[in-house]
């Protein structure tokens, strides 16, 4: 919850919620998206961050692990979102190095999945740059949309690692 008024002023971009299941327009719905974070958490269902760039000296977003499964060893890696001024940088690409890092080699993660809507083409385009593999589009998954899904296993982390390296 320290980290709301940081997080609210990087959101203000209606691009960054146009492609999202949720819309922070208020410094109350950012309190609300954060509560929602931290009661998954509480839950044992998220894990959620909140992202800070190290050479603007700023928070930039925020990302989570969700559908953890400790008994199939299986995350979600989503609920991503930056301001408009840190996309396409190193910030999206070393946040994917280091969650699936830990989710494979800590936590012993056997699948990682990554899901976006089938609208939201830059989505795709960064997650299809990351190394993952496209699955299929789940239809009307959450909320009516229709979601592209994209895995990354155990046998591909050290595939996925070393391309991902490479683009640090």
């Amino acid at each position: 919850m320290e980290h709301a008024e940081a997080l609210y002023a990087c959101a203000a971009s209606p691009l960054i919620w146009e492609n999202l299941p949720a819309n922070v327009r208020t410094f109350e719905d950012m309190l609300a998206f954060i509560r929602a974070a931290i009661a998954g958490w509480e839950r044992g269902e998220e894990f959620p961050y909140a992202v800070f760039d190290k050479s603007l000296n700023r928070m930039v977003g925020m990302t989570r692990y969700l559908r953890i499964s400790d008994s199939h060893k299986n995350l979600n890696i989503g609920w991503t979102w930056y301001g408009p001024d840190v996309r396409r940088t190193v910030v999206n690409t070393e946040c994917k190095f280091l969650m699936p890092q830990y989710a494979f080699e800590t936590w012993g993660a056997v699948r990682a999945e990554l899901i976006t809507t089938t609208a939201h083409t830059r989505s795709q385009n960064a997650i299809e740059r990351l190394g993952a593999q496209r699955e299929d589009i789940l239809r009307k998954k959450y909320n009516g949309r229709d979601y592209v899904v994209y895995s990354i296993i155990d046998e591909d982390w050290a595939g996925v690692k070393a391309r991902l390296a490479a683009l640090l």
